[in-house]
């Protein structure tokens, strides 16, 4: 299967776990799941909510992680205050970088946002290999997180 297929696959997946969304740990959880079986690659997969000063560690695979990002500095951070898809070919170039595991080379963070536009996680994915991340894999992610939007409204919380 190629990138494309399995991001397809993926989403198509994302989708089902959304439909029935009945609580967002659980739907995050199982949407980490499914992007790292269907991606090998990705050495850590995961969420970070945002809080109202800081983003906190959310459902993932991988090792563990940092549970406190602050909004000053990271990748994830650069997500929240562009409000865009921010791709790293090498984080140990990126300025701020948080290394939450050295084994981690590139990155990617996609924004998640609900349906009125508001920014509410963002999702992270780190690669043990530098370049690892390129268009597709934005646009697949984009697609993922666009399934999420109205996940959190949504939900029992």
């Amino acid at each position: 299967m190629n990138k494309q297929q399995a991001y397809q696959w993926a989403a198509k997946r994302v989708r089902a776990q959304a439909l029935r969304n009945i609580d967002v740990t659980a739907t995050l959880a199982n949407t980490a799941a499914i992007l790292k079986e269907y991606f090998p690659n990705f050495f850590w997969v995961g969420f970070y909510l945002l809080k109202s000063d800081h983003l906190l560690l959310g459902p993932f695979q991988g090792p563990p992680a940092c549970v406190k990002l602050s909004l000053d500095k990271g990748v994830c951070a650069a997500a929240v205050r562009d409000e865009k898809t921010v791709l790293v070919p090498d984080v140990h170039r990126f300025p701020g970088h948080v290394a939450c595991d050295s084994r981690s080379n590139s990155e990617i963070v996609v924004p998640i946002f609900n349906g009125k536009g508001k920014l509410w996680a963002v999702l992270d994915v780190d690669s043990e290999r530098f370049d690892d991340f390129d268009a597709q894999d934005a646009a697949g992610l984009r697609a993922v997180a666009a399934l999420l939007a109205d996940i959190k409204s949504a939900s029992s919380e």
